[in-house]
Formats: C-alpha cells, sequence, structure tokens
C-alpha cells in the first residue's frame, strides 16, 4: 500500500480540521449543563453519554489527514484520564484552543520552535500556580463535594461516592456494577484487590471497559510458574466438569499453559483467567498465601510436595465474583472461613509487634490490611441498560476523581483555577516569540471557564471577563448562573486533574505547532505495474 504525503501549512491545516472535529464534539458535554452526544453502534443500542473519552475514542475521520490530528487529541484525553481518572473533556478543550492559536501564530510568521519554548515556560508557571492554590481534602463533606461536580452535579451520586470511600477508607476499594434494579445501590463486601493484571487481551468479557468479570469463579493459587499445556489441563477440566470460570493466581502462567487457557475462554469451554501475582520471594509468597486463605484455597507450591498435574478439586478455593482488568484483580466475597482469617490477622498483630525493622513493620502493616479490608461495591441503577452504563460512567468518573483529590489535594472548580492562573505568567518577563507561546497559553487557560458557561447557555466571553473582575474564588456556579464564591459553593476540582489537562493538552499543542509533514497510508492499493 502507497503512502501519501502533505507538507507545512497543508499538513497542519488537516492537522487543525481534525482536531475542531473531534474537539466539537468533545466540548460540549463540559460542566454540570453539558449536554449529551448519542454514538451509534452497529447492530446495538446506540449510547447516550457525556464523558468525554467515550466520545472522543468514537470519532474515526474519513480523511486520514484530519484524522492524526483528531487522533493527537484522543491520546492527550486518554493520558489524562489515565493519570488523574478524569478531565478528558478539559484536556480536548485546551489542547484545541492551543493548537488552534499556536497554528495561527505559525501563520503569521512566528518562529514555531520559539514558540514552543514560550509554551512550555508558561505551563510550567501555570501548573506551579495551580500546586501553590490547592489545599488538602478534608472530610467526607469534602469527598462527596468533588464526586458531584464530576459525576455532573448529581449531589446524591457524589454522596454515595463519598460514603464508599468513608466506609473502607481512602486507599480501599471500590468497584462499579451495573445494577439491577433502578436503585443506585452501596454495599461494603469482603474482598481484596492486589496489583497484577489478566495476562492476555483475550481473557477480557467487557470490551468497552477492557475487563475480565468472573461470576462465582473457582480460584487456584500456585506459587508456581505454569508453561506447559499439561501443567494447565488438570484445573480446566475441573473447571468444565463443574461448569464454573476458574481464575488462576499464579507466579507466572506463560507459553502453552497461557495458550491454552485462551483456546478453552475463545471456544466458550471455559470462561477463564490467568494472573500473574506481583512480588518476589517472600513478599509473593506472603500475597499467595493470603489470597489462599481469603478464598478458602489450598496453596499449590514445590516447596510443599505440590506439582501442577496433581492439582485436585480440594485445593481451589471460591469467589462470588472477580473482576480482573489491564493493571490490577479484585476478589470480592471470598469462600475462606472468617476464623481462619481472624487467627491470620491476629498472628500479624504478634509479628507486627515484634518486627525488627521499619521495612518488615511496613510488609506485615500491609498484608494486615489486605485481609482486614473490605470492597465497597457500588451498583449503578437505571430503567434501561443505556441509562444504568451512563450512570455506571459518571460514578467512575466521580470515584476517579475523589482518589485524584485525596493525592495532590483540590482547587476552586468551574475552571476558574485555569482562568486565575493565567496573571502568574505576567511574571514570566519573556520576549519575541517566546511571549507570543506565553500569551496563546494565557488566552487557552481561560477556554474551560468560557465552555462552561457557553453550555450553560451564557456568553462565554462574557463570563470570563466578569470573572477576572472579581474575587481570586468567586466565578460562574453553572448550576445556578449566578456568580459566587464557588469554594463556599463546594465547586472545586481535584488540582491533579486539572495539572494533567493541561500538560497534555500542551504536549499535543507543541507536537503540531512543530510539524512540517504529515505520512498517512493511501486509501486504495497501489495495483502494481501491469494492473489494468
Amino acid at each position: 500500500m502507497g503512502k501519501q504525503v502533505q507538507f507545512d501549512d497543508a499538513a497542519r491545516a488537516a492537522l487543525r480540521a481534525g482536531v475542531e472535529k473531534l474537539a466539537g464534539a468533545v466540548r460540549v458535554t463540559l460542566g454540570p449543563r453539558g449536554r449529551n452526544v448519542v454514538i451509534e453502534h452497529a447492530g446495538h443500542s446506540p449510547t447516550i453519554t457525556n464523558e468525554g473519552l467515550t466520545i472522543a475514542q468514537e470519532v474515526e475521520l474519513a480523511d486520514r489527514f484530519e484524522n492524526l490530528g483528531a487522533r493527537l487529541v484522543r491520546e492527550a484525553a486518554a493520558r489524562t484520564g489515565g493519570q488523574a481518572g478524569d478531565g478528558t473533556t478539559t484536556a480536548t478543550v485546551l489542547a484545541h484552543a492551543l493548537v488552534v492559536r499556536g497554528l495561527r501564530a505559525v501563520a503569521a510568521g512566528h518562529n514555531p520552535v520559539a514558540l514552543r519554548r514560550g509554551l512550555e515556560r508558561a505551563v510550567r508557571e501555570a501548573v506551579a500556580h495551580v500546586a501553590e492554590h490547592a489545599r488538602a481534602v478534608g472530610g467526607r463533606e469534602d469527598l462527596a463535594r468533588i464526586a458531584t461536580v464530576s459525576a455532573g452535579g448529581d449531589a446524591a451520586l457524589g454522596a454515595l461516592v463519598a460514603e464508599a470511600m468513608d466506609r473502607v477508607g481512602r486507599a480501599g476499594v471500590v468497584t462499579v456494577e451495573e445494577g439491577r434494579s433502578l436503585e443506585t445501590s452501596l454495599e461494603v463486601v469482603e474482598g481484596v484487590r492486589f496489583e497484577g493484571g489478566y495476562l492476555s487481551p483475550y481473557f477480557v468479557t467487557d470490551p468497552d471497559g477492557m475487563e475480565a468479570a468472573l461470576d462465582r469463579p473457582l480460584v487456584l493459587v500456585a506459587d508456581l510458574k505454569f508453561t506447559q499445556a499439561r501443567d494447565m489441563l488438570p484445573a480446566l477440566e475441573i473447571a468444565a466438569r463443574h461448569r464454573r470460570p476458574l481464575l488462576v493466581a499464579a507466579e507466572d502462567v506463560e507459553g502453552e499453559a497461557l495458550a491454552t487457557m485462551v483456546v478453552n475462554r475463545l471456544r466458550g469451554t471455559v470462561q477463564s483467567v490467568a494472573v500473574r501475582v506481583p512480588g518476589l520471594g517472600e513478599r509473593r509468597r506472603a500475597m499467595l498465601e493470603d489470597l489462599a486463605l481469603l478464598c478458602g484455597a489450598n496453596l499449590v507450591a514445590a516447596d510443599l510436595g505440590r506439582e501442577p498435574e496433581g492439582v485436585t478439586e480440594e485445593d481451589f478455593g471460591r469467589a462470588r465474583r472477580v473482576r480482573v482488568d489491564h493493571d490490577s484483580t479484585t476478589v470480592i466475597e471470598g469462600g475462606g472461613r472468617p476464623a481462619a482469617v481472624r487467627l491470620r490477622l491476629q498472628a500479624l498483630e504478634r509479628e507486627l509487634a515484634g518486627a525488627s525493622s521499619e521495612a518488615d513493620a511496613e510488609r506485615l502493616r500491609e498484608r494486615r490490611a489486605r485481609l482486614a479490608g473490605g470492597v465497597a461495591v457500588i451498583r449503578a441503577g437505571g430503567a434501561t441498560e443505556t441509562a444504568m452504563k451512563e450512570r455506571r460512567a459518571r460514578i467512575e468518573d466521580a470515584l476517579a476523581a475523589t482518589r485524584a483529590a485525596v493525592e495532590e489535594g483540590v482547587v476552586v472548580g468551574g475552571g476558574l483555577a485555569l482562568l486565575r492562573a493565567r496573571a502568574a505568567l505576567d511574571r514570566l518577563g519573556l520576549t519575541g516569540d517566546e511571549a507570543v507561546g506565553a500569551r496563546i497559553v494565557a488566552e487557552a487557560l481561560e477556554e474551560p471557564a468560557a465552555q462552561i458557561a457557553s453550555n450553560a447557555g451564557m456568553e462565554g466571553a462574557v463570563a470570563v471577563a466578569r470573572a477576572r473582575e472579581l474575587p481570586f474564588a468567586t466565578g460562574l456556579n453553572a448550576l445556578t448562573l449566578q456568580f459566587e464564591d464557588l469554594r463556599e459553593a463546594g465547586i472545586l476540582d481535584p488540582a491533579k486533574v486539572v495539572r494533567c489537562a493541561l500538560e497534555n493538552a500542551a504536549s499535543v499543542a507543541q507536537l503540531v505547532l512543530t510539524t512540517d509533514a504529515v505520512v498517512v497510508e493511501s486509501d486504495e492499493e497501489d495495483a502494481g505495474p501491469g494492473a489494468p
């Protein structure tokens, strides 16, 4: 297949067009009065959502050059979501503002490299300003406020997320599922989460969330490497006989053993997932022992005289549900005996009291928290599957935002933290094209606040001009359409979300500004010499 190439202004114009089309679909969702977007799925029900990343991931443009521009912004949004759990729409709005203004400056004859230097300096200064004005998260009320903002202004969902985090601790495990009723509910159950996700994407059962979910699985826990097909056959045969899903948590599963599990999964013989338990030596062994205890499994290990081909039905543990994503595994309501767990906790307390080093004490505290902690399960309700999916997405956004807030604190919301950061750029003292780059950032910092106002039915530029004249924390409350102290109104954003959105948007803008050529695949295959 041949390639197509565009250069200079034509290349940058195509990238800009792609950025504008994607941003146009995403930015209408920003803020509590953001609009919805309907997404078609061939052969399935349409999705109605106001979740920025979901929309961005669905945008594929027919023009390959334009599509590259859209993909760059989509990656910035995805990176923001991955780092901070929220802020994907803000990242898109900022990237669009920076790219459009930056390309306008390049077309006017300003040096792209100097513009980039000014842009980098300005972004660093703005990020420092945001961090300087962040404050630590207070109690449950603060968590509820943050969650409410991220859930699109839904105070009930915000309160539920705050309650979940309060009940299991801020470092605790909270999962979100689609419910079976109209109401959204919260339940705290026994469970554990550990790092280490699925070893093959073929195990995924939920392509939208890239997650594997197993209901009432058998659980095999082994301090062994499974490499040969014969290592895995006894476990698969037992699971198939009982018609149960299978979770294999081990030192590793690779080669023929992994391929055997994947083939059985794809054929529908056994729904299974293999995960690699993290850590080395004693740390990994402790994790495996704790997992076996929680699930009621017998640990299979060579030093205990056990090999994979000798696995029996008595070795398997149980769980009500297991959820595995790319990075972690959550086991909910394992089948272990509560009395055995209590005895293990008492033993850990005795070991902790006699720990000889801080490293040993930290390891024991980690095990204690793992065994004693629970899992909060939020079940998203709704009248239809579409409504449930939309509510689940909002809860997941709210949960991610509260976690980000715990990490780096909170700042005033409503786009105001970025708008106020503009003042910090005045002290940079840049000249020439670098000053132009800084001015591009200064103008872009006002765009989220302007877009929130526009989505609420106000003129964005007018709302921003009014906010500039008001005290630091006073801005537009898009729900009430009043200018008020947003901190007192509970409108807060996680500082981490604001930081990541700006940094990732700037990264995309810098790439576009300094691009002089774009190469894409040709739409038509080269038929070659002699073709008719």
